[in-house]
């Protein structure tokens, strides 16, 4: 088969394209031919070698991945050939990843793909879609009623954040750093959406909240202002950090505790099977009741898997903002 794989960790250039063995199913194994696969930042830290993990070698970049079953291994009990799935959780933790035609892995990272779902967008909200539910729901545990705020509100999480926030009847507070972005942000259904470059957001969150504050902060951000997250809450209110490995920001602990506030912090990978299935059946149904939008901003050939990673750090790292939405990638 045809992959995108890499033999030592470096810059995208160590990514290459060629052939490598189709890999076959062993028990509990699916194999799917690949019909897409989305790309995220954990994706290039781990090509870096920023985030040490144990890799095989050839190592097969890519995390998220959505196509049809086209071999089963013995005991697997949830699909057959022919099903169309997607599924995370690939190229972390030894495990080989999605670049490829064809990916073999436990059936237990793997949903059933609804009817009218595109591969495109069922690829796209793999990741970023159970990262946001895990957070928001199951951390956060966000009811009707609440209001919610995400930095970010048009990024690969953000989004998710903003349509799943809406999806269980809460109010939506995002940022944004263009009126282009915020025109998209409010067609997913967010409440007040606010432009950093310009506005000025503390005092628009006190003004949206009527000086209550918010229930659930979700920080996308690397470098969480956490003076600023505590001063806004509302009593009682949950904060969710999931980036900035390398951050060590200063905590204000009385403002913090005096506010009886919680503070989340989770890797999406750390998650069980079960857990992460959880989500996936509320993002299977809000997919199929077009709750939920994907946003593709960019597609690549798999053959182009180099240029992909470097498009996406200009837009992470260096904040080109080249980039609205997920990029995909294809065989």
């Amino acid at each position: 088969m045809k992959a995108a794989f890499l033999d030592a960790v470096g810059a995208p250039d160590v990514l290459k394209y060629g052939d490598l063995p189709d890999p076959a199913p062993k028990a509990g194994d699916i194999r799917i031919r690949v019909a897409a696969a989305a790309l995220n930042p954990i994706d290039t830290y781990i090509r870096a070698g920023v985030v040490k993990m144990q890799l095989p070698t050839p190592f097969i970049t890519g995390s998220d991945v959505a196509g049809t079953v086209d071999a089963i291994g013995p005991d697997v009990k949830r699909f057959k050939v022919g099903d169309r799935v997607w599924g995370s959780n690939q190229g972390l933790l030894g495990r080989q990843g999605t670049c490829a035609e064809f990916v073999c892995a436990s059936e237990e990272f793997f949903y059933s793909t609804p009817p009218g779902v595109s591969d495109d967008e069922a690829a796209a909200v793999a990741l970023v879609g159970i990262t946001a539910h895990l957070g928001l729901l199951q951390r956060a545990k966000l009811h009707a009623g609440e209001i919610a705020f995400v930095n970010g509100g048009t990024g690969g999480v953000g989004s998710m954040v903003v349509q799943m926030a809406k999806a269980v009847g809460a109010k939506v507070i995002a940022t944004v750093g263009s009126d282009e972005k915020a025109k998209l942000c409010k067609s997913w259904g967010a409440d007040c959406v606010l432009n950093y470059k310009t506005d000025d957001i503390p005092a628009r969150i006190k003004e949206f909240t009527q000086n209550q504050g918010v229930n659930v902060w979700y920080e996308t951000q690397r470098e969480p202002d956490f003076f600023k997250m505590v001063d806004l809450m509302a009593r009682r209110g949950r904060m969710i950090v999931m980036a900035g490995r390398q951050a060590q920001p200063t905590f204000p602990v009385g403002p913090f505790y005096v506010k009886d506030l919680a503070l989340h912090g989770f890797a999406m990978f750390n998650a069980t099977p079960d857990e992460q299935r959880t989500c996936a059946n509320d993002i299977n149904r809000w997919l199929a009741m077009k709750k939920l939008h994907m946003h593709i901003g960019k597609t690549f050939k798999i053959a182009e898997a180099a240029a992909a990673h470097r498009f996406l750090e200009d837009n992470t790292l260096q904040k080109a903002g080249t980039l609205t939405g997920k990029v995909v990638l294809h065989p």
